[in-house]
């Protein structure tokens, strides 16, 4: 790829504001099964942004990096979105994800 670094961070900026976006508006897919399939989930997305902005010594909290992640408080979304996980997305997770 022969761009300049400035111009491939810029897309991989917008990128991720799609994802973000993108996982936003599937409100009917839940943590566990983005999890289960994909090995990672909104709270990852929230952890790695935290991570990140700590490295560069950027000031922003957990809940700051959920917020910008879920659109809203992390606790609103679970109230409104998230349903209980059935023993199936459990067993699942336990499966494939048993020490992450």
């Amino acid at each position: 790829m022969a761009i300049d670094d400035k111009t491939r961070t810029e897309l991989e900026a917008a990128a991720f504001r799609r994802l973000v976006e993108h996982l936003r508006g599937r409100t009917d897919v839940q943590n566990i099964d983005l999890m289960n399939l994909a090995g990672f989930c909104r709270n990852c997305l929230s952890n790695w942004l935290k991570e990140e902005a700590d490295a560069k010594g950027a000031a922003m909290t957990r809940d700051e990096s959920r917020e910008a992640v879920y659109g809203m408080p992390y606790e609103t979304w679970k109230a409104t979105h998230q349903g209980p996980a059935t023993p199936e997305q459990l067993a699942a997770m336990k499966k494939s994800h048993s020490g992450h």
